[in-house]
């Protein structure tokens, strides 16, 4: 591919698709969706840390789940909308999941217009068959699309509010149902993660720049756009208290802060992680993401670079990038860490600035070979992603179920590990998890590397010896290696090992094939 240089965007040629390849386009997309779709409600992985907690969390009473967050560290949109969901749908693995599901489902159809109108009109009707086609197969989308997360949540009200604030910004005089609609998409997005803040103070910043520098008779509507955006920060103000709450007291104490170098990740998580087929896509993703932002068609076998950037490429571009650099660099600053899924809130329009980089490809050829192998590497992530068990709770819980007898007692360290094993095992079962020798449902996170930290390993061992007594049995489930706890649960495991001799480590934490992982240790009676 010989690289020239770039003509005006306007004046390039529109991509061309013979009517006869247009029932095969139609029966292959009709495929890729079809096959997106299912994948998106197929895993065999038992709940993991994150999503047990949500669904403990989300299944309280509705007047209990703000405090509860205030614990935990998250807005509260998703989890009243899954503490509604549950109460039709029950909580099951598959049951909890499939909010995350219909989610990601709702968001395909949204992803077609916003596809069509990030290209603008001469390359509409392809680009919104590459918009399906790579949003159906995205490894990412389904991986979340999987997960009683908010993710897909967010992803879906991102390309929603894309959609409702080009029609803010091309109407001379906006409507004010479209400005309403947008400022409480912004501020349910808000309340739905944190870091869509760093999106939406991104996106003000560009609105405001442009309600400067735009010509004058754009102005107003960028304006109005803030407005709108100002309203969306009222509707977050009564959360605010318990907001600051938690970003002075919970944090995110599991991880080490972020890097720029998370910026790349990010990437790399939207194609699928670091398989080899992740990897694939990984790399066809930055090439086409450059094309989006600085390359324009030429003719069937040239592609032409401007580093002055595409026009249509730009904002997007900026929002996406600017959003990663501003949350890392808060990151930096505060302490906070960093995790790919939080990106999911830049995917969107990440992936609409990969739609813009499909573009420049003018031979049909070309651009079906490219967008097939994306979807090929794609599918290869999201069929990983069905096999692929998230949490050794499922092992944990079978062993316990067979063998545990009344009277015994089950400890957890950390405490992080209790809520994927606890909801797999019956109410009866008596369980404790360390620092807080509270039960194993719910971590709190308010201070606590200070709790962590000031915790006593042998005053915990010795709890669990004297709760079971002298004719029972005490499990340990424990794994190293988390973050602020230092070599303490291995130090309970020696003191318990002390206190009842002949322990007998049934399966030991299985760091290859999951991600959440555990050891299991039974000490017999005394």
């Amino acid at each position: 591919m010989i690289i020239e240089t770039m003509r005006s965007e306007a004046a390039a040629p529109e991509i061309e698709v013979s009517p006869r390849w247009v029932p095969a386009i139609t029966v292959g997309v009709a495929l890729v969706i079809v096959v997106g779709l299912v994948l998106r409600f197929w895993t065999e992985s038992h709940l993991w840390l994150d999503e047990a907690l949500t669904v403990n969390i989300a299944s309280l009473p509705v007047h209990q789940i703000p405090s509860a967050l205030r614990r935990d560290g998250a807005p509260p949109v998703y989890y009243f909308l899954l503490h509604y969901w549950i109460s039709v749908f029950g909580t099951s693995a598959i049951a909890v999941r499939s909010l995350s599901g219909v989610c990601s489902v709702l968001a395909i159809p949204p992803m077609w217009f916003a596809s069509r109108r990030v290209v603008g009109a001469r390359d509409a009707r392809v680009a919104g068959v590459v918009g399906l086609v790579l949003l159906s197969s995205s490894p990412f989308a389904i991986r979340y699309a999987t997960e009683t997360r908010m993710y897909s949540f967010v992803a879906l009200l991102v390309l929603v509010g894309y959609l409702v604030l080009a029609r803010i910004l091309e109407r001379p005089t906006p409507r004010t149902s479209d400005l309403v609609v947008f400022a409480l998409l912004c501020a349910v997005l808000a309340l739905t993660h944190y870091w869509s803040l760093y999106l939406l103070v991104v996106l003000a910043a560009v609105l405001a720049w442009k309600a400067v520098r735009a010509e004058p008779s754009q102005r107003r509507r960028y304006r109005m756009a803030l407005v709108a955006m100002f309203v969306a920060g009222v509707l977050f103000l009564p959360w605010f208290p318990t907001f600051w709450f938690q970003l002075r007291h919970t944090g995110t104490p599991w991880s080490s802060p972020a890097s720029f170098a998370a910026m790349v990740n990010a990437v790399s998580e939207f194609a699928g992680g670091v398989s080899s087929s992740g990897r694939a896509l990984a790399l066809t993703f930055f090439a086409l993401a450059g094309f989006g932002l600085f390359g324009a068609a030429g003719d069937r076998t040239n592609v032409e670079i401007d580093l002055r950037t595409r026009p249509r490429g730009r904002g997007v571009a900026i929002v996406v990038a600017g959003t990663l650099a501003v949350a890392i660099g808060a990151g930096l600053v505060s302490g906070g860490a960093f995790a790919a899924r939080y990106a999911a809130v830049v995917f969107p329009p990440f992936l609409l600035l990969i739609v813009l980089g499909t573009t420049v490809f003018l031979d049909r050829r070309i651009l079906a070979g490219v967008v097939l192998a994306a979807t090929l590497f794609g599918f290869a992530g999201g069929w990983e992603n069905v096999h692929t068990d998230r949490s050794q709770a499922g092992q944990v819980a079978a062993t316990l179920k067979a063998q545990y007898q009344p009277g015994d007692v089950i400890g957890y360290c950390p405490d992080q590990l209790g809520p994927s094993s606890s909801r797999l095992l019956p109410s009866t079962f008596v369980q404790y998890t360390f620092p807080r020798r509270t039960g194993p449902k719910f971590v709190n996170w308010v201070d606590y590397a200070k709790v962590t930290g000031a915790a006593d390993p042998d005053a915990f061992a010795r709890f669990l010896d004297q709760q079971a007594g002298p004719g029972h049995t005490v499990w340990l489930v424990w794994a190293s290696q988390y973050r602020t706890f230092g070599a303490k649960c291995e130090e309970v495991a020696t003191l318990l090992g002390t206190l009842r001799p002949g322990a007998n480590q049934l399966f030991e934490a299985d760091t290859l094939h999951f991600f959440e992982h555990a050891n299991l240790v039974r000490f017999p009676p005394r």
